[in-house]
């Protein structure tokens, strides 16, 4: 309870001075106000609010029936949670709308409890339940040990192997120790690295190189890296089997070397906080009765078999194309405040890197930007290479600068709100953003945050705009050193 303030009038010549009444009143005010300082017994705190500790009070089956809603903490990837405009495609969907069933037939009060998902990456699932911002993790995928205050539940599936993917007509390798020297690139989490370094100790121990882990940017979920391994960007990553069978079922370009198997001792498994074995023993329950549905990956396979269709911007061809346009994009980068490598990915996205191309609605050259989009810029003639950059260049500032210039947003996510807004208009995505906030999403990142809200409300069409030029920006920032020797630029300033 905040202490009384007692103040002294001052003027200009000093402190006013106080007759011995007065004093006598302060005396007894500072009295008081020592006393109000001092703490409180523990049955006067009891009907004030609970003191903030960095971690929520502990939920149980009963506290969460009566507030109605229990909390999923989810894996904010496509293959977990993805919903798109009403079809529900990620692999835990199903479960749990079953699990919310199944809790509200067995309801002892008939009051029917509703979920609420709650996206995160995947390495902060575990931290986020033990801090309480959830009742329940479903990840979709393997997690690492837990340990803390954490309770697994009955297996969903066990001694799940995870294995090496590659693409189809790379060289083909039979045993593991034939990667030695190789890279591996994995998205953030991944429960392959607990098993490398075992490998890798078995390769030191026979003198051999390490199998080298890339960790990729934190924007790209395990199905953005399986893209990646098929468009040819990375050589090669590791995931659960049955993730990698489900996704190349819509890229048919991937290869899963079933026979190279990293590790095969995990289970698949939901977890919660060890305070609540209510739910647990309810989750257990219901997990032992659940049947996967024969169509589960009917609507998967509907959306996203045309999808995916990134590919290499590394290609011989392809490099001698960002050669020629090089200049002008650095250039008009340059005078933009932008990375001319993030110019680059878009161009490669819009045209191939194609000065003749021609789009649908007057779109055209490198670019694919409208003569209306440039005249509202004060750029003519955009059949001219330098005009078009230059067109492209002022438009993307433009709208970076009219409504995502906050200092709230990162540099990676307000270039993926700047592209988005290039490619749907920048009000749309700002109406995006603001539903986000209302569902209790993040409105100041893109990835994995408002673009669920775009692929529910509009489908796949800007999120996979975004994720591609992300993707083309990220296989050339690998290759920075060769496109631009002897410079450094960042991707914004």
């Amino acid at each position: 309870m905040p202490c009384l303030a007692i103040h002294l009038r001052i003027t200009r010549s000093g402190y006013q001075p106080i007759s011995a009444i007065g004093a006598s009143i302060l005396r007894v005010l500072f009295i008081i106000c020592l006393l109000l300082c001092l703490p409180m017994p523990a049955m006067a705190r009891i009907a004030g609010p609970l003191e903030v500790t960095g971690t929520a009070a502990p939920r149980d089956l009963p506290g969460i029936r009566k507030s109605g809603e229990l909390r999923v903490l989810v894996n904010q990837s496509r293959n977990s949670s993805g919903e798109v405009k009403g079809q529900s495609i990620g692999v835990e969907y199903q479960r749990l709308r079953a699990l919310e069933q199944y809790l509200n037939r067995n309801a002892r009060d008939g009051r029917n409890l509703r979920l609420k998902l709650i996206p995160k990456a995947k390495d902060q699932l575990l931290a986020a339940l033990q801090r309480g911002e959830g009742d329940l993790v479903a990840p979709g995928e393997l997690l690492s040990s837990q340990g803390g205050n954490v309770l697994a539940s009955e297996a969903i599936r066990r001694d799940v192997p995870v294995v090496i993917v590659a693409r189809q007509g790379n060289r083909r390798y039979q045993r593991l120790e034939q990667l030695a020297g190789r890279s591996l690139s994995l998205p953030t989490g991944s429960v392959a690295k607990e098993a490398l370094h075992d490998i890798n100790r078995r390769l030191e121990a026979r003198k051999l190189p390490p199998i080298v882990v890339e960790w990729v940017d934190p924007t790209l979920a395990v199905e953005d890296v399986l893209e990646m391994v098929q468009a040819g960007i990375f050589d090669f990553t590791a995931v659960e089997l049955h993730i990698a069978e489900r996704w190349a079922k819509v890229m048919p370009k991937l290869r899963v070397d079933r026979h190279l198997v990293l590790d095969s001792s995990g289970d698949m498994r939901w977890y919660m906080r060890r305070d609540a074995p209510m739910l647990s023993a309810s989750v257990d329950r219901f997990l032992d009765g659940y049947r996967v549905p024969d169509d589960q990956d009917a609507a998967f396979q509907r959306v996203y078999r045309r999808l995916y269709k990134v590919h290499s911007p590394m290609g011989r061809t392809e490099r001698q194309r960002l050669e020629r346009v090089r200049p002008v994009l650095q250039r008009y980068a340059e005078q933009h405040d932008f990375d001319w490598l993030a110019l680059a990915a878009l161009a490669f996205k819009e045209s191939t890197l194609n000065p003749a191309a021609r789009g649908s609605s007057g779109a055209t050259g490198l670019m694919q930007i409208t003569p209306a989009a440039a005249r509202s810029v004060g750029v003519s003639d955009i059949s001219r290479v330098e005009n078009n950059v230059q067109a492209s260049a002022k438009y993307l500032a433009k709208i970076r600068r009219g409504f995502f210039n906050s200092p709230r947003l990162n540099e990676r996510e307000r270039m993926a709100f700047v592209l988005a807004g290039y490619n749907l208009g920048p009000q749309r995505v700002q109406s995006l953003r603001a539903e986000a906030r209302r569902r209790g999403l993040n409105p100041d990142q893109w990835f994995f945050q408002v673009e669920r809200v775009a692929m529910e409300e509009l489908g796949m069409g800007v999120v996979s705009y975004v994720n591609a030029v992300n993707k083309y920006y990220l296989a050339y920032a690998r290759e920075r050193y060769s496109l631009e020797p002897g410079q450094k630029v960042s991707m914004g300033k």
